[in-house]
C-alpha cells in the first residue's frame, strides 16, 4: 500500500550563493529520500524556497546600491539553477516573498493572536549607532553566558545550541562594524511558547524513531524551560504585521519562515489543482523536516508549538533528521573568508553525481564530517570509475560488441549466478529499509557492496574467456550481470540520478529512469533476451590528481560564487 510523504527542506537565505556545506546539511539527504519514495510508488511532496526577508538582505542591498528585491531575485534564480544542475528535485521551490506566503502567515498570526498565544509587551532591542539601524539578533555577537563561546550570536550559540536573546550575551558587539550596541525599549509581539512546554515534551518523548542527537537536544531544551519569544522587529523589509498602528514593524523572519512549509503546500496545491490538506491533515501522511543541526530547535520545538497553537488538525513533524556540520579541508566553512566550495563554481567544472556520491557516503548524519579535494578525487577514481563505472562499461561494451548489440539471455544458471542475484535482491531490501529510516551512509555503502560483488562475479565467470569455448555460457553470465546492473540502476538512482539515467538508456530503455519501480523481480525481468542495447560510454571521468592542489589554492582567495 502506497504512502503519502511530505518532505520539508530548510529555506536557504537569499543573500548569497550556496556552498557544499548547505548541500550536505540537508538538501542532498532530502532529495535522496524523496527520489527513493517516488520510485517506491509513494506520493511525495517536496517543498522549500528562498528565505527572502531580514536585515542581512537589506545590508547586502545597501552595500551594492540596489534594492532588496534585486538581491532576492538574483540569488533565488541562482538557487533554482543550482538545484536543476545538481539534481535536487523539488516539487516546488518558492520564496517567502509571494502574496500566498504573506496570506498564510497572516492567517496563522491572526489565529494565534485571537487565541491569546500572541501578545504585546515591551522589550530591549540592540541598536547600532554607527550603522544607524536596529540589529537582527544574528548580527549581535558576544560571549555565550552558558558555555563561554566567544562567537555566540544574539539568536543562538552554535557551540552549545542554546537559543539566546542579544541582551543575554556577555560583551555584545555589532558584527557589521564592531560597535557595542545600545539597547532601546520597543513594543513588540510575543509568541507564548511557555504555554507549550508540557505538551511539547509529552509529544517529543513519543518520537522513538528520531535520531538520538535531535531527540536528546530537544528533550533537554524543553526540560530547561521555554521562554516566550518576540516575533516582530523594527524593520522595513519583510511580511508586515496585520495589526493597525504597527506599520514600522515587520513579522520576525524566524516566525514567518517556518510557516513557509505550510504556505508552500498551499501554493503547490493551488498551482496543481489539488488539495494541500492531503499532506497536512491526513494523519497517515508522514512529514519529514530536513535541516542542519543549528536549526533543530526551530523545527522540533518552535514550529510544532506554532502548529499546536494554530490548528490541532495539522500534522506535527513525523521526523526531523537533522545532519551535523560539514567542514572543508578540516576547517569550518567561512563565507566571509571565501573558505568554501560554491555550488555554482563546482557545477561549472565537474559533474554532479561524483559530488552527490561523496557527500552521500560521507554524510554528517551522526557527527561532523569533512570534504577534501583529495578524498573527492580518490573516491571518484577508485570507486566511481574503477568499481561501478568499470562494471557497467565492461559488461555492456563486451556484450554490445560480441552479441550484436542485444541481450543474449540466460540459458541456465549455476550457484554462482543464483548467489549474485540473491545478493542483489537482499541489497535492494536492505537499502530500502535504510533509506526509509533516513540512514543514507549505510544505504549507499551497501549499494556499492553489490557493485563490488558483481565485479567479483565477473572475475569468477570471466565471460571474455568462456565465450571462446561456450558462447551460451558467456551470454548467460553477461545477462545475469546486466540484471544485477539493472538492480543497481534503481538502487543508486536516489544518490546518482544522472548516472542511473545513462545506465537506463545503455540498457536500451526509453523514458525517465524514475518511472521504474523499486522491485527486484521487475528489475531482473526487464532484461529480456533479444532486447536491443545502446552503445555504452564511460559513466564517469577519471580526475587528474593535480586538481587537488589547484582547488585548495583557490580557497580563501578573493570572493567567488557571484
Amino acid at each position: 500500500m502506497s504512502e503519502r510523504i511530505f518532505v520539508a527542506v530548510a529555506w536557504p537565505y537569499a543573500n548569497g550563493p550556496l556552498h557544499l556545506g548547505h548541500v550536505a546539511g540537508c538538501y542532498l539527504s532530502a532529495d535522496i529520500f524523496a527520489r527513493y519514495h517516488r520510485m517506491k510508488g509513494n506520493e511525495v511532496l517536496m517543498v522549500s524556497g528562498s528565505d527572502t526577508h531580514g536585515t542581512p538582505i537589506t545590508i547586502r542591498a545597501d552595500q551594492e546600491g540596489i534594492t532588496p528585491e534585486q538581491v532576492v531575485d538574483r540569488y533565488h534564480a541562482m538557487f533554482i539553477d543550482s538545484w536543476d544542475k545538481l539534481g535536487i528535485s523539488f516539487d516546488l521551490f518558492t520564496s517567502t516573498e509571494t502574496a500566498n506566503h504573506a496570506k498564510v502567515v497572516h492567517d496563522v498570526f491572526d489565529a494565534l493572536y485571537e487565541k491569546g498565544f500572541i501578545y504585546t509587551d515591551n522589550m530591549l532591542l540592540a541598536y547600532c549607532s554607527r550603522c544607524d539601524r536596529y540589529l537582527p539578533d544574528r548580527y549581535v555577537e558576544g560571549t555565550c553566558p552558558n558555555c563561554n563561546n566567544g562567537r555566540a550570536r544574539g539568536d543562538q550559540c552554535d557551540a552549545c545550541g542554546r537559543t539566546l536573546d542579544p541582551q543575554d550575551l556577555v560583551e555584545p558587539h555589532c558584527s557589521i562594524c564592531g560597535t557595542t550596541p545600545e539597547f532601546r525599549e520597543s513594543e513588540h509581539f510575543f509568541l507564548k511558547l511557555s504555554a507549550f512546554e508540557k505538551p511539547l515534551l509529552e509529544w517529543v518523548e513519543k518520537q522513538v524513531h528520531w535520531r538520538s542527537n535531535v531527540k536528546n537536544f530537544t528533550r533537554q531544551f524543553l526540560r530547561d524551560g521555554l521562554k516566550d519569544r518576540a516575533i516582530s522587529r523594527d524593520l522595513s523589509w519583510g511580511v508586515h504585521l496585520p495589526v493597525d498602528g504597527y506599520e514600522g514593524k515587520r513579522i520576525y523572519v524566524w516566525f514567518e519562515a517556518v510557516i513557509g512549509y505550510l504556505s508552500a503546500a498551499v501554493q503547490w496545491a493551488d498551482e496543481n489543482g489539488t488539495n494541500w490538506e492531503d499532506f497536512w491533515k491526513d494523519p497517515e501522511t508522514k512529514s519529514y523536516y530536513f535541516i542542519g543541526k543549528d536549526n533543530i530547535p526551530f523545527h522540533s520545538i518552535i514550529w510544532p508549538a506554532i502548529i499546536m497553537a494554530y490548528d490541532q488538525g495539522l500534522n506535527l513533524p513525523y521526523d526531523v533528521p537533522a545532519n551535523e556540520f560539514l567542514s572543508l579541508e578540516n576547517q569550518k566553512f567561512s563565507t566571509s573568508q571565501n573558505w568554501a566550495v560554491w555550488v555554482p563554481d563546482y557545477l561549472d567544472k565537474y559533474d554532479p553525481d561524483p559530488l552527490r556520491y561523496l557527500l552521500s557516503i560521507n554524510m554528517p548524519e551522526s557527527g561532523d564530517s569533512d570534504f577534501s579535494w583529495s578524498e573527492f578525487v580518490r573516491r571518484n577514481n577508485e570507486e566511481l570509475v574503477a568499481t561501478y563505472g568499470n562494471l557497467v562499461n565492461r559488461v555492456l561494451s563486451f556484450t554490445f560488441r560480441n552479441f550484436d548489440g542485444k541481450v543474449p539471455g540466460v540459458e541456465s544458471m549455476d550457484e554462482v549466478d543464483e548467489r549474485l542475484l540473491r545478493t542483489a535482491s537482499e541489497t535492494m531490501d536492505s537499502v530500502s529499509d535504510n533509506l526509509y529510516n533516513c540512514k543514507f551512509k549505510v544505504a549507499v555503502t551497501q549499494a556499492f557492496g553489490l557493485a563490488q560483488e558483481a565485479n567479483r562475479y565477473l572475475d569468477t565467470k570471466a565471460p571474455w574467456k568462456s565465450i571462446k569455448e561456450d558462447r551460451e555460457l558467456a551470454g548467460s553470465s553477461l545477462t545475469v550481470a546486466m540484471q544485477t546492473i539493472n538492480c543497481l540502476k534503481a538502487i543508486l538512482y536516489p544518490f546518482m540520478p544522472f548516472s542511473s539515467q545513462k545506465v537506463h538508456e545503455f540498457l536500451g530503455f526509453d523514458g525517465p529512469v524514475e518511472q521504474c519501480s523499486w522491485d527486484f523481480d521487475a528489475a531482473v525481468g526487464q532484461i529480456k533476451a533479444g532486447a536491443n542495447l545502446r552503445q555504452p560510454s564511460p559513466l564517469y571521468t577519471k580526475l587528474d590528481p593535480e586538481l587537488i592542489d589547484e582547488e585548495i589554492h583557490k580557497l580563501g582567495i578573493g570572493i567567488s560564487g557571484e
